[in-house]
């Protein structure tokens, strides 16, 4: 099968890349830069020059593949509206391509469900009032394709995809930590993140591409959600920092861009996903792989 990869340079979709063409698939990605390229090329792609703004780009390796899997997002949170609605053209660039091919497309989406007293589940819709701002419509946009004929379905990701070589949320917190001299968590410490290791992650995606069904969504949760007081404990008695709680008005002050994003709970269940695909995590999870010292090295 040949399957078109977005965001195949990054920490997730090239893991992705990795496990597709392992499993004997042919893999063309996207990349935006020559650096991106090289680690695209390095995790098994053929590169395609181009970026999420490509539109007819998109389009023709969309009409050109027997799969999409779009992991790619521009994270730029100072300009989120934007990030958000250059996604939504791209997987509306993908429908119009894919429109009647019962061709699968994988989307990657937030784990954050609306859901009250429970993890949330794969059956449970998108809780767009977890975010500060605009909210990522990747998962309604992927969704109504369905009806166009496109074998459409979401990869729900949780904020913590962690592993080796991470750049993301946990290494922003180890960094914040190291230059405030603390480790902190907002208040009580108790909301939850969900997280899971990155080679378990991109497992998903090629289970369901292998196994899914039009309409579903897929959470790629190990664990269900972890008290960020305890990430925080881990980080402080790793790096010989104080554990503090931060009030919440002091939030932002503290983390800075992520002063919204430590304050997530959003606990969430992968049961259906397990029994639906097969998917067994067999990575560590996420306090046992802060234990490694991985992300503390300096």
């Amino acid at each position: 099968m040949h399957v078109f990869v977005t965001g195949a340079s990054g920490w997730i979709g090239s893991e992705v890349v990795r496990q597709l063409v392992g499993a004997g698939n042919r893999v063309s990605g996207l990349a935006r830069s020559d650096a991106a390229a090289a680690r695209a090329e390095a995790a098994g792609a053929t590169v395609l020059r181009g970026d999420l703004e490509a539109r007819e780009l998109l389009a023709r390796a969309a009409r050109e593949a027997d799969a999409v899997v779009h992991t790619g997002f521009i994270h730029d949170f100072s300009n989120f509206a934007h990030s958000v609605e250059v996604d939504r053209l791209a997987i509306e660039a993908f429908g119009e391509a894919m429109a009647g091919s019962g061709k699968p497309l994988l989307v990657a989406a937030g784990v954050a469900a609306r859901a009250v007293g429970r993890p949330a589940t794969e059956e449970d819709p998108v809780d767009t009032g977890v975010y500060h701002g605009p909210a990522r419509v990747s998962e309604s946009a992927a969704l109504a394709l369905v009806e166009r004929g496109v074998r459409a379905g979401v990869v729900r990701l949780p904020p913590t995809v962690h592993g080796s070589g991470d750049y993301g949320f946990v290494a922003a917190l180890v960094g914040i930590a190291r230059q405030k001299g603390a480790a902190g968590y907002v208040e009580a410490g108790d909301n939850l993140w969900p997280a899971v290791h990155v080679t378990d992650a991109a497992r998903v995606f090629v289970l369901a591409l292998e196994k899914g069904e039009a309409g579903q969504r897929h959470n790629a949760v190990q664990d269900q959600g972890v008290p960020f007081r305890d990430i925080a404990a881990v980080m402080g008695r790793r790096m010989n920092l104080p554990v503090i709680s931060v009030p919440r008005d002091k939030a932002g002050e503290h983390f800075g861009w992520m002063g919204a994003f430590v304050q997530f709970s959003v606990p969430a269940s992968s049961q259906l996903t397990r029994q639906r695909l097969g998917w067994t995590p067999t990575g560590p999870n996420l306090i046992a792989d802060l234990e490694t010292g991985t992300y503390f090295d300096v």
